[in-house]
């Protein structure tokens, strides 16, 4: 399992501080609640309505998400657009409908021919300009309506193939787990870390998803600053208090 690192940033946070005006908060998004859960409890906390997100996070992955606030909603774009870096345990030797552990394992092949060496050769295939067509559970749009949805309700779906960077795609061993292996990721905006490790699977021949997922980074904003959400929404209302 990829370590969570304790939220400290939440004591620090000034007295009389100006929501509308706007500010930019680094949350550390917890396993199973939605970027939009975290954008609720932040709204609620502090009683403003024109908070948004730079960046989505799935469901089961944790990490860096950054909230805007106020006047600072502007700044999600600029935010949005800058190199992001993720820690990603994958599974290889199976793959599932939705290319992470949200759903069960299926095609099961034998991978005890794959060594660490072809794992790291085959990654270098995966840097520089790559072409991606997005998982058929996520949030892109078809007619309207995000794909998940069309998926969850057994639609044939055709996703658009789009480009993305990805600066570093590196090698980070073994996990301790039969099969489960770690890498570092560098992309650019736009990029799912999904469809990376599932095509990389399709090269080494015997599939592969995603474990765990978590997100370190975006542009000069760490995951080590971040604050606890729940920490933030007790605490700020006491100082409000």
């Amino acid at each position: 399992m990829i370590a969570r690192m304790p939220c400290m940033r939440v004591f620090y946070l000034p007295l009389g501080m100006d929501f509308q005006a706007g500010q930019v908060l680094l949350f550390d998004k917890p396993k199973e609640w939605t970027s939009f859960d975290i954008v609720r409890k932040v709204r609620n906390t502090i009683k403003i309505k024109k908070v948004g997100h730079a960046g989505t996070l799935d469901p089961l992955a944790t990490g860096l998400l950054i909230l805007c606030t106020g006047k600072y909603t502007k700044r999600i774009n600029e935010i949005q657009g800058q190199e992001k870096e993720y820690l990603v345990d994958f599974k290889i030797g199976a793959v599932t409908p939705c290319y992470d552990a949200e759903l069960p394992e299926e095609d099961h092949k034998d991978a005890s021919h794959i060594t660490e060496e072809l794992i790291e050769e085959k990654m270098k295939l995966f840097t520089g300009d790559v072409v991606q067509i997005p998982p058929i559970y996520s949030a892109v749009k078809i007619k309207g309506q995000p794909a998940y949805k069309a998926a969850r309700q057994g639609k044939r779906l055709e996703l658009k193939p789009r480009t993305i960077q990805i600066y570093e795609f590196s090698f980070k061993g073994g996990t301790g787990e039969k099969d489960i292996y770690r890498a570092l990721v560098r992309c650019s905006k736009g990029t799912y870390i999904r469809t990376l490790v599932h095509d990389l699977g399709q090269e080494l021949g015997v599939g592969a998803y995603i474990r765990e997922l978590r997100r370190t980074r975006i542009g000069n904003y760490k995951v080590e600053d971040a604050l606890d959400v729940l920490d933030f929404a007790e605490k700020y209302k006491i100082v409000k208090d």
